[in-house]
């Protein structure tokens, strides 16, 4: 009776059928004999639901990587995505490069085109396999600062006295952390009550009644122009596609074709896969393939997770160019999260961004978001306002006097130090093309300095406004650092009887201490010239075991912790609100997070306790306290 049903359903059934085999693997059996039946049953349930249709939809995937533009290279023939012959397109055909003249400063170009922080070295002589095209380029001469390989000196396209066995080679920088991004695995295992049994009907493709074809283009072209495809076919259920509508795995529909870039197609199958399971391992080298995948089917858990995995990357390239083009990236595929951890992570070390080769490339759309940010780390608003005027400079006529306008309205003039007010109109670069908005701010900076808000009244003074609210300036005096880098961390040890700690400690057994690293620095109660009379102390600490605590008569509910505290009394204006900032960089080098104090105390993320927002490879900290008077 059962089979008859099946076979006269007109798919009024199948959902109800689905979520029947489905809930039996997932479910949490009793006995073997009940295992095996259920588990059989299933299969069949699987085996029956064979819909025929001559019906089928087309899926492109990344439709902007499969036609490569003019003058796009690839690296070809390894496994590493970062090693491989030099290619470059041409005329619509791929073709290789001589190696007569190329040496660092071409692999430079190469690599930073794909996106890479650089080259790490060039090869010469290596077989990478059969090179079916022309040898496009030889004599190569670059200066290091080209954007795309076709820019530099060379021949005529195709002039060349070489063979295919001096075809150039290069090795990308993949960053600092090159070796543990290559044996990087992170497992996500999202099965909840999904049972590995789903898996093992998906491997052996018993059943499977929906085609999944896979076509990914070589990047050449036949010779009626149509690009060269190669493909895969990978057969699935869809009992268990249909649960995700943008497979069209509905009645009457028995296949689907999805285009992808040829780089992501090894790792296509396990994406399937893990729609039976919710378990994947994802590596550095197939996560964007992954995220990609995850976000044009719609498979938002997935997609958000492996885009928190980019923020593990995103402190490993001292150019900024990875984190440019996640952010792009971002932008393109909607992930707010990926979006957000990418330009909090250039927000917070905004300065080192702007001395960077990416910083003239950026969009508009990206300084924008930067500049509506308070947690931006600089040294004062004056370094802001330069680094903006900079970058218009630079995009010259590209950028409309309508984008220049906007931009420089999210300058915090008020918050520019007094005695840099002066300096503006000389050294600006852009004061004549905006002197209607350089006077009216530098007016409303002065009369902040001199009169703040208890005499203006004009409405425009809002002192709820951005412009009157600090970033996180690092300038002096308004920051000290402690260096625990080079530290060698020593704790005393309390004694433990019971399962209870004592008041004492063992002297004879615990031999060395911890010591609490501290630094005393002043500031004005606020950086108004109203204030610059007002002079607070402030002591800051590191306090690196619950001995240190107990030494300044305090309970940390966890350590490290820091402290800033004022160390004298001063009559403030009880408008002065301190938010200030805790600022923990790795070796130095990049700001891994910033943690804002709460009753004086900041509890310190590092590896060793919680996760810092970006990690530091080798746990070297330095701590940078930071005074953030506001007026509320």
């Amino acid at each position: 009776m059962f089979l008859t049903m099946l076979k006269e359903d007109n798919g009024t059934c199948f959902p109800y059928i689905a979520s029947f085999c489905l809930s039996v693997s997932a479910s949490v059996l009793h006995t073997r004999l009940e295992m095996d039946t259920q588990r059989t049953l299933c299969t069949l349930l699987v085996l029956l639901l064979l819909y025929v249709s001559g019906r089928a939809y087309k899926f492109d995937i990344f439709k902007q990587n499969l036609e490569p533009q003019e003058g796009d290279v690839r690296l070809f023939g390894s496994q590493n995505i970062s090693e491989g012959r030099v290619e470059v397109y041409h005329d619509g055909k791929w073709g290789t490069v001589c190696d007569d003249n190329w040496d660092m400063t071409e692999a430079q170009v190469v690599c930073r085109q794909l996106n890479f922080p650089g080259a790490k070295s060039v090869i010469i002589g290596r077989d990478y396999g059969q090179a079916p095209g022309p040898i496009w380029l030889d004599d190569i001469n670059c200066k290091g600062t080209e954007k795309q390989l076709a820019t530099c000196v060379f021949k005529n396209w195709g002039e060349t006295d070489c063979s295919h066995k001096e075809d150039v080679g290069v090795v990308c920088e993949t960053g600092s952390i090159d070796t543990a991004i290559s044996s990087f695995t992170h497992s996500l295992d999202h099965s909840i009550s999904l049972s590995d049994d789903l898996g093992q009907i998906f491997d052996s493709g018993n059943g499977c009644d929906f085609r999944i074809i896979v076509r990914s283009p070589t990047g050449n072209k036949l010779h009626d122009g149509t690009l060269q495809m190669v493909e895969t076919t990978i057969c699935a259920h869809k009992v268990i596609l249909s649960n995700f509508p943008l497979f069209k795995a509905s009645v009457g529909i028995d296949n689907i074709t999805v285009n992808i870039s040829l780089s992501c197609q090894p790792h296509f199958t396990s994406f399937i896969r893990y729609l039976y399971t919710r378990k994947m391992d994802v590596s550095f080298s197939s996560a964007l393939c992954v995220h990609q995948m995850a976000s044009n089917f719609g498979i938002k858990q997935l997609k958000e997770d492996i885009g928190r995995l980019f923020s593990k990357i995103l402190p490993d390239d001292s150019t900024f160019q990875k984190q440019v083009s996640l952010y792009k990236y971002a932008l393109d595929t909607e992930d707010l999260i990926l979006e957000e951890n990418c330009v909090r992570y250039l927000a917070w070390n905004f300065e080192n961004f702007t001395m960077s080769p990416a910083w003239t490339g950026i969009s508009a759309e990206l300084l924008g978001a930067l500049l509506t940010r308070s947690d931006v780390v600089v040294p004062d608003e004056y370094f802001v306002l330069q680094s903006v005027e900079r970058w218009i400079s630079e995009m010259g006529n590209s950028t409309s006097l309508k984008t220049q306008f906007d931009l420089l309205s999210h300058i915090r003039f008020p918050m520019i130090p007094a005695e840099k007010l002066f300096e503006v109109e000389s050294s600006s670069l852009l004061y004549n093309a905006h002197n209607n908005l350089y006077l009216e701010n530098i007016l409303k900076a002065f009369q902040f300095n001199v009169l703040l808000f208890g005499n203006l009244t004009d409405p425009k003074y809002n002192k709820q406004n951005d412009e009157y609210q600090p970033r996180i300036y690092t300038a002096e005096p308004w920051s000290a650092v402690i260096d625990l880098s080079n530290t060698k961390e020593q704790f005393l040890q309390p004694i433990r009887y019971n399962n209870r700690y004592q008041h004492g400690y063992d002297y004879r057994q615990r031999y060395t201490y911890g010591q609490s690293s501290n630094k005393f620095f002043r500031t004005p109660a606020h950086n108004s010239l109203l204030f610059k009379d007002k002079i607070i102390d402030w002591r800051a600490y590191i306090l690196q075991s619950q001995y240190d605590c107990s030494n300044y008569g305090l309970r940390c509910e966890s350590v490290p912790m820091a402290r800033l505290v004022p160390e004298n009394r001063v009559n403030l204006d009880r408008n002065i609100l301190f938010r200030n900032q805790l600022l923990v960089m790795c070796k130095g080098q990049y700001v891994c997070q910033v943690q804002g104090f709460k009753s004086y105390m900041a509890p310190i993320t590092t590896n060793g306790t919680q996760v810092p927002s970006y990690p530091c490879p080798d746990d070297k900290y330095t701590y940078r306290f930071v005074v953030r008077p506001e007026y509320v």
